[in-house]
């Protein structure tokens, strides 16, 4: 079973400046919930000039109440964020995936950054930069995940819900939380855009260092998918070539 969204928004800067707000933008007041990002490779390709990144956020949270009883405690989760930045052509690509419990509940989300058209009803109002979202939302559970809920269903907790059922109230609960966070990333966005216009790039960029290192010493993160990926770097030898699911 699989549910699909799709969304337009723009903002209102030009799109260099949205480019770069994206990878600024955490932390920032509308993402508590993001305790760490790193940067795990980055290249920029000299045939095409279009500069590949791959980094790693962990998140903080937990499910609804209705949910949570017939799956493990999931209190944190790894971002796997992937983006493509094509500056001849003015396009930006990404998408982030979880890595923890796939089976359970899998969120691949994917965005294009554009510069807007200008048109006769936007003229004078500045440059505008559209985005076009797509999420793609499913569950396994009872199929490939049954694993990870083996104790669960010895325990009896699933007698009166199918396993299309159980999946159907994941991915509704799973889109819910999207549509929230959605508004939430919006404005965190636009902090992090009003800050580079307001402070320019050198002192936001010092801001956001302060508070990064201010951060990670609180809460004493350590990223253990990080150092697996840098190992398997290293081992390979292969610093900028994309895994693609």
């Amino acid at each position: 079973m699989v549910k699909f969204y799709e969304n337009y928004f723009s903002y209102d800067f030009a799109w260099p400046a949205v480019t770069l707000a994206y990878f600024l933008r955490y932390p920032n007041p509308y993402a508590a919930h993001v305790l760490s990002s790193d940067t795990l490779s980055r290249h920029l390709d000299p045939e095409t000039g279009k500069l590949h990144t791959v980094r790693l956020h962990l998140k903080r949270g937990k499910l609804p109440a209705a949910v949570a009883r017939f799956l493990p405690k999931i209190k944190e989760s790894y971002i796997l964020e992937r983006s493509v930045v094509d500056i001849r052509n003015q396009t930006m690509e990404t998408e982030t995936r979880n890595l923890d419990w796939e089976g359970v509940i899998s969120v691949v989300e994917s965005q294009i950054y554009t510069p807007a058209l200008p048109s006769e009803a936007t003229a004078g109002e500045g440059e505008k930069t559209d985005v076009k979202l797509v999420v793609k939302i499913s569950s396994r559970v009872g199929t490939n995940a049954r694993e990870k809920v083996a104790d669960a269903t010895a325990a009896g907790v699933w007698t009166s819900w199918t396993t299309g059922s159980i999946q159907k109230s994941i991915e509704i609960v799973g889109m819910k939380r999207m549509r929230e966070g959605l508004g939430r990333s919006k404005e965190g966005m636009k902090i992090v855009l009003e800050g580079l216009r307001e402070k320019g790039l050198i002192v936001a960029m010092q801001e956001r260092r302060e508070r990064k290192l201010a951060d990670r010493k609180e809460e004493g993160v350590q990223s253990r998918w990080s150092n697996i990926w840098r190992s398997a770097e290293v081992n390979s030898g292969d610093h900028g070539k994309d895994n693609d699911n």
